[in-house]
């Protein structure tokens, strides 16, 4: 019987359970919106830390919103915010904090809008 190419290559590796990213901690300890922004404010030494954390910090040295490190890192919105939440207290990220609590306009809001239905 011949071998389909997925049993060739043998078991996909294993993803760590997000539980297990964050020690089980489900809640992060800081309160970051989805919309929050973080940016690397100094590096681990290479093997210092998690993979995921490695991983953080090399896609932050650009403010990244807490969204788009979730996505990148491939892990839930909550594991992200947990980890962030660590990798903040610990110093090595910083939050960007918003200029204040201002709307956008009405006018940039309808020019994002009919750019996203372009697309």
């Amino acid at each position: 019987m011949p071998r389909r190419p997925a049993e060739a290559s043998g078991p996909a590796p294993l993803a760590p359970r997000p539980y297990a990213l964050t020690a089980g901690r489900t809640v992060s300890s800081l309160d970051l919106p989805l919309e929050a922004l973080v940016r690397t404010a100094r590096r681990l030494p290479p093997g210092a830390g998690q993979p995921e954390h490695e991983r953080i910090l090399r896609l932050c040295v650009q403010p990244t919103s807490v969204a788009e490190v979730s996505a990148r890192v491939g892990v839930p919105v909550g594991v992200a915010r947990v980890l962030i939440a660590d990798l903040s207290r610990t110093g090595l990220l910083s939050i960007v904090e918003p200029a204040g609590d201002e709307q956008p306009s009405t006018e940039l809001m309808e020019r994002v809008l009919s750019g996203l239905r372009k697309i």
